[in-house]
């Protein structure tokens, strides 16, 4: 944790009560006391620093003064083949860290049924892994989500007012074209399943404009993936 999230319902009068997990690693990891400093940041809104005013049994008690802005989000949009639900969490947090503020979450052929039933996708749950990761980065604005659970309604009526004209990159394993470096404008990028689309889906992608991509010849876990193709894109942000 390197950024202590605040809700700002939950500030009054420049002040807020710490517990549950934060207050665990503030006690444990950082072992913090009365007087020290930490940074803090109220969610969607500025960074800032949290002064301990009271440490008691399951709670610290926080003045707290934000006045700085958030790092600079990445102006990319990521449009992600439902993964595993057991890869959901991790994927949610580093999208999160990385600095992504646009997502959306589509079916594809490959991708089973079943995986839209899962409790990972409640999206309390994606807006913890959310918050996880913006403490990780150092970080206050939340992502936006949208799930699409079927595949070509997505691609004909929403996906071509996503578009704007900015640069569309569909990363699909073995492309002749390797993924750009350092496009310095927005971006869409779609990011399949670990085996790529099937042809019909990668024709629907490419007949509205999207250019098919690659990070060379081996085929990468999706966890791997983005990181990737975002520092490729993005170097330095």
């Amino acid at each position: 944790m390197n950024v202590l999230l605040i809700d700002k319902k939950n500030i009054r009068t420049d002040r807020t009560i710490v517990s549950g997990r934060q207050f665990d690693h503030l006690k444990k990891v950082l072992r913090v006391s009365v007087g020290d400093k930490i940074r803090v940041g109220v969610i969607n809104e500025l960074l800032g620093t949290g002064i301990v005013e009271r440490f008691e049994r399951d709670y610290i008690s926080l003045a707290i003064s934000a006045n700085l802005p958030p790092p600079k989000a990445i102006p990319a949009t990521v449009i992600l083949s439902l993964p595993r639900p057991k890869f959901l969490n991790r994927i949610m947090q580093s999208l999160a860290t990385m600095g992504v503020k646009d997502i959306h979450v589509i079916h594809s052929q490959r991708v089973e049924k079943s995986y839209w039933s899962t409790p990972q996708l409640n999206l309390s749950r994606i807006d913890e892994n959310f918050i996880l990761g913006l403490e990780q980065a150092g970080d206050t604005v939340v992502p936006n989500i949208t799930l699409h659970k079927r595949f070509r309604p997505f691609v004909e009526d929403v996906l071509p007012h996503l578009m704007n004209d900015r640069k569309a990159f569909l990363a699909q394993p073995r492309s002749e074209i390797s993924c750009p470096i350092c496009i310095n404008q927005p971006s869409l990028l779609v990011i399949g399943p670990e085996g790529g689309f099937i042809p019909y889906e990668v024709n629907k992608f490419e007949n509205i404009g999207f250019q098919a991509v690659s990070i060379g010849d081996r085929i990468m876990k999706v966890e791997v993936a983005i990181p990737m193709l975002i520092s490729r894109l993005y170097p330095g942000q």
